[in-house]
């Protein structure tokens, strides 16, 4: 039984917390969210205003309704980079994705060297974006760059003038590029998960007698589920919106070639100093990517159960 003074000193579950108690994780997250508000909910709010306002040469004029948004969407240019930009995921992301589950299932399999051979492979996504783009312009430089004399000189594939000047190779070339930098990380993420699956399942799957590609199906995919998902959502994104290494090897070229929105944003703003458009584009962007993962969340709890 329990004595009258232990009862007396055990506070109710029920009652209600102290006020400085309830204010004080508000008060631990209130930096943070003020830093985040500042630096990100207001300049967006001032984006979409600027997109509906004519806004050139750093003046914001008259408010001019959706027209920003009606020239954006009849030019030719626009949708060129969404397709630039489509054929970079597309062809980017799932590349990376299989070569870095791939590498993560062989570093799972305690292969020697593996505490050296980890902080080497990630050595790629650790680089400044402007140190990837300088080495691969240097390595990928016409007729006297490493890859490009030993290479594409060597084997006539593309003499005398760099990939980054031509209209046909010069998107595959930034696609090598992004997929040399970032399947280290896809790997890593993906080991670290596979490092993190209970040993259970494997084991009484070997009792049963299952083989190795059946305890993958069966067991590994389905557990890794939630972190594929997670993982390759954000590197969709990511790479939609690649801007830096783009910038520093082709600009964009040659002609658009290579102009991603995030190029063209640049240039409407800082060279024809259109911030109307540019401002329009930025707000397409950010609801077509609202729309997409806001479906892809769906999708990946109901079909998947990955959230």
């Amino acid at each position: 039984m329990t004595s009258a003074s232990e009862t007396m000193e055990t506070p109710a579950r029920d009652a209600p917390l102290p006020r400085e108690r309830f204010w004080y994780p508000y008060l631990l997250i209130a930096p943070s969210m003020i830093m985040l508000v500042v630096v990100s909910l207001v300049p967006f709010i001032y984006t979409i205003y600027l997109s509906f306002h004519a806004a050139k040469f750093g003046r914001v004029t008259d408010f001019v309704g959706f027209d920003n948004y009606a020239v954006l969407l009849t030019d030719a240019r626009f949708w060129n980079s969404i397709g630039v930009a489509a054929t970079f995921v597309v062809i980017a992301v799932p590349i990376e994705f299989m070569l870095g589950l791939a590498g993560a299932l062989v570093l799972n399999q305690n292969v020697r060297g593996r505490s050296l051979l980890i902080p080497l492979l990630f050595m790629p996504t650790m680089m400044a974006p402007i140190v990837v783009g300088l080495l691969w312009k240097i390595m990928l430089a016409g007729s006297w760059g490493f890859l490009s004399y030993n290479v594409l000189e060597r084997f006539d594939i593309l003499p005398g003038t760099s990939v980054f000047a031509s209209p046909d190779y010069a998107l595959y070339a930034l696609i090598f590029v992004d997929i040399w930098q970032w399947t280290p990380f896809m790997m890593l993420a993906f080991f670290a998960g596979l490092q993190a699956l209970p040993l259970g399942p494997y084991r009484a799957a070997a009792v049963d007698g299952a083989n190795s590609l059946q305890m993958f199906f069966h067991i590994t995919l389905p557990m890794m589920t939630p972190l594929l998902a997670v993982i390759g959502l954000l590197r969709f994104i990511d790479a939609f919106k690649v801007f830096d290494t783009i910038y520093i090897l082709t600009g964009g070229g040659p002609g658009i070639s290579t102009e991603t929105p995030s190029i063209l944003a640049n240039k409407m703003t800082f060279e024809f100093w259109n911030i109307g458009e540019a401002s329009a584009l930025a707000v397409l962007v950010w609801i077509a990517f609202f729309a997409f993962c806001s479906i892809f969340y769906q999708i990946a709890k109901k079909k998947l159960n990955a959230f």
